[in-house]
């Protein structure tokens, strides 16, 4: 979510100026492209412009479309304590905590703000809160919650707590050489100011284990996203667009053939699956940008490809108890997550 880019490297006050222009053109990508410039600004020390994106986002007429409003607020709090804002910084992380939301970002977020100014007890509770809402009796914990894990792990190991179960499982799902154990060891931080070869050498090779990890997680592909089409705008498109109907026959042969790719390329160990949600204007747009027909069904994996690349995709499978991906408000297990396809 946030650039990792070296302040010497980019001009962060060009860029998150560059994005800003770029939401007001794509509205339809606002959330995500307000959110790189709002770290960007906070790269670049304005911390009050970031605020003022993050309460742009959650301001009366853009929260209701936001996708992610507890991500906003935790990137928000989190911004507001680096800057002295403590006591509203807190008051947001609680209210955070209290909804309990679905995705790991913000529970990971807040709980590492908590821990980058010494609350580790409230940190250790708040990673604690967030495992049990995501990670309560699911078989392998998805992808994106890993850091959930392995941020209570550090906290864990910094207080000198015994590994519990969860602990453990972070231990499994660590690819690299170096163990969690090594990696959070509070005496690391005392061997950076020592002057002998060896211990620095030790450590140099620690960060480097730690970065190839890291660069691992940076370099995932997008996700192999499956195009979906609420109804009314499958409606709209077969009626502008004929020859697509031999594409989409019916809405709902359309649904059952997205759940049946979808785990027809999860038994095959593709990983990074996730559904993309078409607009006909936005279909439309594309098409022009590439000089194309909005008939031509050879665009739509194109289109599907670059929203994705715009973080449009959502995962699949949805998290436990979460709203099925079709739109029809029933829980995914109770819909097209009940049986095969």
């Amino acid at each position: 979510m946030r650039p990792d880019t070296p302040a010497e490297n980019v001009d962060h006050t060009a860029e998150a100026a560059r994005l800003e222009r770029t939401a007001g053109l794509y509205p339809e990508d606002a959330e995500p492209l307000l959110l790189q410039a709002a770290a960007h600004l906070e790269l670049s020390g304005d911390r009050p412009a970031a605020t003022t994106l993050y309460d742009r986002l959650l301001s009366s007429s853009a929260s209701l479309s936001l996708e992610n409003p507890h991500l906003v607020r935790a990137l928000k709090a989190s911004n507001l304590w680096e800057y002295g804002h403590e006591a509203e910084a807190r008051a947001i992380i609680d209210g955070v905590r209290a909804a309990a939301p679905r995705d790991p970002a913000p529970w990971v977020i807040v709980a590492e703000a908590l821990e980058a100014h010494d609350e580790l007890e409230q940190a250790q509770e708040t990673f604690t809160e967030g495992a049990r809402v995501l990670l309560a009796d699911v078989a392998e914990p998805p992808y994106s919650t890993h850091p959930l894990l392995f941020g209570r792990h550090r906290v864990r190991r910094m207080l000198g707590a015994p590994h519990d179960d969860w602990d453990v499982l972070a231990d499994t799902l660590h690819t690299s050489p170096v163990p969690l154990d090594e990696l959070h060891d509070p005496k690391r931080v005392w061997s950076l100011g020592s002057d002998n070869p060896a211990e620095l050498a030790a450590e140099i090779s620690r960060l480097r284990a730690e970065l190839g990890t890291y660069r691992e997680a940076l370099s995932r592909p997008f996700p192999v996203a499956v195009l979906h089409w609420p109804k009314d705008e499958l409606t709209e498109l077969l009626a502008a667009y004929a020859p697509l109907s031999e594409e989409y026959p019916s809405h709902e042969e359309h649904l059952a053939t997205i759940e049946a790719s979808l785990r027809e390329l999860a038994a095959s160990g593709t990983p990074n699956l996730g559904i993309v949600t078409g607009t006909v204007p936005s279909y439309e747009a594309f098409a022009a940008s590439e000089g194309a027909s909005p008939a031509d069904s050879t665009l739509l994996p194109q289109y599907a490809t670059t929203l994705a690349a715009r973080g449009r995709a959502v995962a699949w499978p949805p998290q436990r108890g979460a709203v099925c991906w079709c739109g029809s408000g029933q829980a995914y297990g109770e819909c097209h997550g009940a049986g095969p396809a």
